[in-house]
């Protein structure tokens, strides 16, 4: 199973880094540049990316006192798919966002790692801006 593990320093309070990452709709703004569009329906959303692509995740949890989400992607090219975004106070104006991605087959990494940077330098710019 491949790993991707990133560790994002943004320049915002956790608490505004986790108001705007909690929400599943909302993940658009967050990666916006990456990401054109969001729907939701119950713990489902469909998210699609600028080049036109869509992918279904189901939310799994949403932890309130661990500011930590996690999701696994549905169907499409994946064995496996599961990942969480956690966000770690460091200062009263920073944080850290920590996002972590596993997944089968092992192959799916050349695809998925330049597309997690990019959601990374999107999450950190955006973020920033609250």
């Amino acid at each position: 199973m491949a790993t991707l593990y990133r560790d994002i320093p943004v320049e915002t309070a956790a608490e505004d880094a986790w108001a705007a990452l909690r929400d599943p709709a909302n993940v658009a703004r967050v990666f916006a540049g990456v990401l054109i569009d969001v729907r939701t329906e119950n713990e489902l959303r469909w998210v699609t990316f600028a080049d036109g692509t869509v992918i279904e995740e189901r939310m799994i949890a949403v932890d309130d006192a661990h500011m930590r989400i996690a999701y696994t992607v549905v169907g499409g090219r994946f064995e496996h798919h599961h990942a969480t975004v956690q966000v770690v106070a460091q200062t009263p104006q920073q944080c850290r966002v920590v996002w972590i991605s596993d997944f089968k087959p092992d192959e799916r990494a050349s695809a998925v790692e330049p597309l997690m940077d990019a959601g990374c330098a999107a999450l950190k710019r955006n973020l920033a801006r609250q």
